[in-house]
């Protein structure tokens, strides 16, 4: 009885070790995002990975930098989504110190400077990436267009012309509208990217809902079941209930 008994703990012992094996291996499976790069110039910092939820930023991953500037973040990743790159340099009272850019599972590179640590930022990695770059360029040729409008707007009221004053009320109400459609006609253009859907959310979300809705039922099956496209559809239920 003796032999029986433990000859039966035997295997349950083996069996138990396999299951602590695999446990371990499991645990220390490769991360779905390694976000890598140098700040050149800094010497004494700490770089964090964050993202958004619940519509509040959250730390990742952190690496405290002491006479290097390389650093290493990781985090897991279900889908392509936005992240931020944020450094809290010492004694410094700074406050353009976050870097905005689209990962998608596998190495994301990002190098930029001490000196202009959003401006100087080159990001490398994810396909979605290289769209919001492609998206922002013409973004920023609209925000600089906005801002002559505004400049001669406020020359016009200076002057009192009432005609010049009607005459740039119209041309930024035609930029504005101009603006949400390139951005609605981007995103269905990309509608097989992450991309599409961020941009419903964050550019134009107080679009005309027959906008959103043309974006959103351009979506492939794919982009509808990630993150934003699952945020993009509970949206647009909301806004339709009120």
């Amino acid at each position: 009885m003796i032999f029986a008994l433990q000859n039966y703990k035997t295997p349950m012992k083996k069996l138990f070790v396999l299951s602590a094996l695999l446990f371990i291996v499991s645990c220390a499976k490769d991360p779905d995002l390694i976000v890598k790069g140098q700040v050149k110039g800094l010497k004494k910092g700490t770089v964090y990975l964050e993202k958004e939820r619940d519509s509040a930023l959250v730390i990742v991953d952190s690496m405290q930098l002491n006479n290097s500037s390389d650093f290493e973040l990781k985090s897991e990743l279900e889908s392509p989504e936005a992240f931020y790159l944020r450094l809290d340099k010492n004694n410094s009272n700074d406050t353009d110190t976050r870097i905005m850019f689209f990962a998608d599972k596998g190495v994301t590179q990002v190098n930029t400077t001490l000196k202009h640590f959003v401006s100087d930022a080159v990001i490398t990695g994810s396909e979605q990436q290289k769209l919001y770059e492609e998206f922002l360029k013409v973004k920023n040729r609209y925000n600089n267009k906005k801002l002559d409008l505004i400049k001669e707007s406020l020359e016009a009221k200076m002057e009192k012309d009432s005609a010049k004053i009607i005459s740039t009320d119209k041309a930024f109400v035609s930029l504005v509208k101009s603006r949400y459609l390139y951005t609605v006609n981007f995103a269905v253009t990309n509608k097989d990217s992450e991309i599409a859907p961020y941009l419903a959310l964050t550019e134009i979300s107080d679009a005309q809902t027959k906008w959103l809705d043309t974006i959103n039922n351009s979506l492939t099956p794919k982009v509808k079941a990630s993150k934003y496209g699952k945020d993009l559809d509970v949206y647009l239920k909301e806004r339709k209930s009120y």
